[in-house]
């Protein structure tokens, strides 16, 4: 005869399977960011993989191992190419002192500044080379878990794509929500990643593009350089540009070209900054808007969990939060509703 009762045996367990599921989450944390990665690109390509096989009728593993070839061309390779040059750039202008010395001193002829306040930009620039260089992951010094966490990522993603009907079926199975409130988080988490991902990404290399092209025509040095740090930055809306062409501006005026600085000036703040709410709004209407609260405040929970890629991580795991929490209400209510039905159902009885 067993010690325990059926239902003391189910807790057991439960708290076993919470024990190690702990466990297992706190093992994983170090390639949280493949596992999310992988999510996102899953989300990203089914449409193409469900167009490959079910239209085209072309081989389950062919279509994904050419579908993961893909993206690796047109987003890793590219990301970690402008990732190296930002990183050398950076290098570059921190072991050239008289680069910033340069600038101090002409910025000081146009905004007049006190000591105090000229040490303390020196160490600001100082600790913002760093920490940009930090942000920015290294092929050579982060060489082992880079190809580690896209090896993983990349063999999750094959499974899940070939696998596709198991994998979703499962997610429904185990999702703790019922079918239909299941469906719409899948359909909301779709909406979310592309606006998020797509979308974002679309403005954000826009932006950059401008502000290269500005640059390029205006005769301001580096315009490629300061394009691609555009696009990092332009993925925190409104705030992104301006940190770099109202500096670049200011510059230019201060070494007397007064042309070239007004007109990066007018045109940034009447093109560049307002390309950022009509595009937003046409994506909107598409796959749905991402407000630029919960992108700023996801920024900065991002940046020091997954480094760059926080920037599109973060306000993606925020949004996610804040959908959870809409199903959660939308259940409660339903539950709610369901209760009082049954209670005066069972009083009429009486």
């Amino acid at each position: 005869m067993s010690l325990f009762t059926y239902k003391q045996r189910n807790t057991i367990n439960l708290i076993i399977i919470i024990a190690l599921g702990c466990l297992i989450a706190y093992s994983l944390q170090g390639i949280f960011g493949s596992i999310l990665s992988t999510l996102v690109l899953y989300t990203i390509l089914r449409p193409a993989y469900m167009y490959l096989v079910d239209d085209k009728k072309m081989n389950r593993s062919f279509s994904a191992i050419l579908l993961l070839f893909i993206s690796v061309i047109v987003i890793i390779l590219p990301f970690y190419a402008l990732s190296s040059m930002v990183i050398d750039k950076i290098a570059e202008l921190q072991n050239d002192p008289s680069y910033f010395k340069d600038m101090l001193f002409k910025v000081k002829h146009l905004i007049p500044i006190g000591g105090d306040f000229q040490n303390m930009v020196e160490e600001g620039m100082k600790k913002a080379g760093t920490w940009a260089t930090d942000l920015f992951p290294s092929l050579i010094s982060g060489a082992f878990n880079i190809i580690l966490g896209l090896l993983l990522m990349y063999f999750l993603l094959y499974f899940m794509l070939v696998e596709k009907e198991k994998f979703e079926a499962a997610l429904l199975k185990y999702a703790p929500f019922r079918s239909q409130n299941a469906q719409r988080f899948a359909e909301e988490m779709r909406n979310t990643t592309y606006a998020n991902v797509l979308g974002q990404g679309f403005i954000a290399l826009v932006q950059g593009s401008l502000v290269g092209l500005s640059f390029y025509v205006l005769g301001y040095t580096d315009p490629v350089f300061w394009g691609v740090i555009t696009t990092f930055i332009s993925f925190v809306p409104v705030l992104g540009p301006p940190v770099v062409f109202v500096p670049a501006a200011l510059m230019q005026i201060a070494n007397g070209n007064n042309f070239a600085g007004w007109a990066m000036l007018i045109f940034g703040f009447i093109v560049i900054i307002n390309i950022d709410n009509v595009l937003r709004f046409m994506i909107a209407k598409k796959v749905g808007n991402i407000h630029p609260i919960i992108t700023v405040i996801g920024v900065v929970i991002g940046i020091p969990l997954f480094g760059i890629l926080g920037l599109v991580f973060g306000p993606l795991l925020l949004s996610y939060f804040v959908l959870l929490i809409k199903i959660y209400e939308t259940s409660s209510l339903a539950s709610e509703r369901l209760e009082r039905i049954k209670t005066i159902s069972d009083q009429g009885e009486l």
